[in-house]
């Protein structure tokens, strides 16, 4: 695919353990394994982070749990924007050492802003609203360099879906070189609403594709615009493609098939400065 992420990092190191004939040491697991201080474990410590209002970005539960105080959390769960997944105790395990309880509650090291806040914010500060939205995009370390690249591009905002997205954890940050803590992201429940909203408040949709049969220098960048950029894998869904105004795809030539999905953000960001500072 056009932004298809040809290597996964975490799969390369344990093939490369494998062929080596040694396991893996914690330590070389450090960079998926996130810090205590980003994670709440124990039902009554989740519990009372849903009751302070603390961020989540996503809570893992064991598939079995039945206790009268899971039962409570369970309750707590019904409605709230936090993804939650149920996973067997292994993958929970993977995470801590200590006694979880059987559930884990991964915190936000950001504040997420309400799209539904966000456009008459920009509009009513006289701003020409400049987005990227970022569709299944979903290894770290490119949403990271995505989210840097759009902080020096001027970039109002970035939307992400609140499933299926990368995590936005330490490692994100680290490489936006901090740029997250200033940069409001919004976190979407459901894309195609999402995207109509957009385009309904005067949003052109401009989609990054492999498909498409116009260059991204023949796509018009002054007025209010979005950017979607597809994931590593697949692109962009089929159904939110189809809600954009136009689609615009980068020369290739050689015989490498694609470019990072990070890269081509970035020479997509910078043909909307170009095209609004003429």
């Amino acid at each position: 695919m056009y932004f298809k992420q040809k290597n996964n990092e975490q799969r390369q190191r344990t093939q490369h353990f494998s062929m080596r004939g040694e396991k893996p040491s914690p330590r070389d697991y450090e960079t998926r394994r996130p810090k205590e201080k980003e994670m709440i474990f124990g039902i009554r410590a989740v519990i009372e982070a849903l009751d302070a209002g603390k961020t989540l970005d996503k809570i893992m539960l064991r598939r079995d749990m039945s206790s009268s105080l899971a039962r409570e959390l369970m309750e707590k769960l019904e409605g709230i924007p936090t993804p939650v997944q149920k996973v067997p105790v292994e993958k929970l395990n993977q995470f801590t050492d200590k006694n979880h309880q059987g559930v884990i509650a991964f915190l936000s090291p950001i504040e997420f802003t309400p799209i539904e806040n966000l456009l008459p914010m920009l509009f009513e500060e006289g701003k020409t609203p400049f987005l990227v939205v970022l569709d299944g995009v979903t290894d770290v370390r490119n949403f990271g360099a995505i989210a840097r690249t759009c902080a020096c591009a001027g970039v109002d905002a970035i939307i992400v879906p609140q499933r299926g997205g990368a995590a936005i954890n330490g490692d994100a940050i680290k490489t936006s070189a901090g740029a997250l803590h200033s940069l409001p992201v919004c976190k979407v429940e459901n894309m195609q609403d999402a995207l109509r909203y957009l385009r309904d408040s005067g949003v052109k949709l401009v989609a990054a594709t492999e498909h498409a049969t116009k260059l991204y220098t023949e796509a018009d960048f002054s007025g209010p615009v979005a950017i979607l950029m597809g994931s590593e894998d697949v692109g962009i869904h089929p159904a939110n493609l189809d809600l954009c105004d136009t689609r615009v795809k980068l020369p290739m030539a050689g015989t490498i098939e694609s470019l990072n999905v990070s890269v081509a953000a970035g020479i997509f960001l910078y043909e909307v400065i170009r095209q609004r500072s003429l």
